[in-house]
């Protein structure tokens, strides 16, 4: 008999009074698959919690093995979101790696939009969201092999973030012009992460008879992060297409350009400092470019640290991290420059409100 799972630490909801502020998350996703030109104003998500999605399957996005999602948390006002990478080395096993990573994501979306817990105060936790994905991809039989990471993420309307993370896709929050907290990937060897695996019986039984191993780590396996959360953080959730070919500093360039040009982020005079816009949910509302599109603040990181790893990626001249580790482990093998893959980001911009007070009935 298999070991039961051990349960993860349960999250509530304080039975204080209700703070009088209330934190929104305003998300964006972009992504592009590694042997496709990138366009910004078309690889992008924008994300709407007033919108209620169909029951039936969404056309895939064009993000190759890389998968992505945002949902609602029923109607607690937490947001569920994260990223997921397929493990390629199934190709060879004639299975679509797309198959898995993409359809975990889809069912870690509904999981999280049918969260209805017995206690009101409970929390629905990234790690329980991830178990819940998994168990439902095990499920379906239109899924037949497979693996994936993920990097999974709850954040609650009162600012703290609950973050599951299994492999080398990841995260990085941005404070006031600084990397605040980042994701250590996970892996049993070089380019070797942690993985959820779906293993068929019929490669099981050939492993066994010639040899071999075929990884296949659970959510309780998964790293357990949790952050106190600011208005005018930046969260980005990426998948290793982003992290292999631009260091955290690299990232931090990138968006803290976005921030300052858009006005989110100002510079102090005098102190040098940072300070974040108070108006900053002005600039999370979606305007149309010159060419009618919707634009966003969380847009505008998404598409940008996509357009950047996508440059990367296939540069030969500047090694990138994943350079700088084959030269570590394989120093022979003379790898040099960027590496290209499937890249896929999910950012979000933390606002800050007043909530007002109710009104009374006379």
């Amino acid at each position: 008999m298999a070991p039961a799972l051990p349960q993860p630490r349960e999250r509530l909801y304080s039975t204080a009074a209700s703070s009088p502020t209330k934190f929104s998350y305003h998300i964006a996703a972009s992504f592009i698959a590694k042997d496709r030109p990138y366009d910004p104003s078309h690889h992008v998500y924008h994300f709407n919690p007033y919108h209620r999605p169909l029951d039936k399957r969404a056309p895939r996005v064009n993000s190759g093995h890389d998968a992505f999602f945002v949902s609602r948390v029923n109607d607690s006002g937490a947001v569920a979101f994260g990223v997921a990478d397929g493990v390629g080395g199934w190709v060879d096993s004639g299975v679509d790696p797309a198959d898995f990573s993409h359809g975990l994501c889809e069912y870690m979306a509904q999981a999280a939009r049918a969260f209805k817990p017995d206690d009101p105060r409970r929390r629905l936790g990234s790690r329980q969201l991830m178990q819940q994905g998994y168990d439902t991809i095990s499920r379906d039989r239109s899924v037949r092999a497979g693996g994936s990471t993920a990097c999974v993420a709850v954040a609650d309307p009162d600012g703290t973030l609950d973050v599951a993370n299994l492999g080398d896709s990841g995260f990085l929050q941005l404070r006031l012009n600084a990397v605040h907290a980042y994701s250590e990937p996970q892996t049993h060897d070089f380019n070797t992460p942690f993985q959820l695996s779906i293993i068929p019986p019929s490669v099981a039984a050939r492993m066994a008879t010639y040899g071999g191993t075929q990884l296949c780590d659970l959510p309780r396996d998964a790293d357990l992060t949790q952050l106190d959360l600011r208005h005018g953080d930046v969260l980005l959730f990426t998948t290793d297409g982003v992290l292999d070919n631009l260091f955290n500093q690299d990232i931090l360039r990138i968006a803290s350009r976005v921030m300052t040009s858009s006005g989110a982020w100002a510079i102090s005079e005098g102190s040098g400092g940072v300070r974040v816009a108070d108006a900053l949910r002005d600039l999370t509302e979606p305007v149309a470019n010159r060419d009618g599109k919707p634009i966003t603040l969380q847009s505008m990181l998404a598409t940008q640290l996509v357009g950047a790893a996508k440059k990367a990626s296939v540069n030969t001249r500047v090694d990138g991290p994943f350079a700088k580790e084959v030269q570590k482990y394989y120093p022979h093998e003379n790898w040099r420059g960027g590496k290209v893959d499937d890249i896929c980001v999910v950012a979000a911009v933390v606002t800050e409100e007043a909530c007002s007070p109710p009104k009374s009935r006379l």
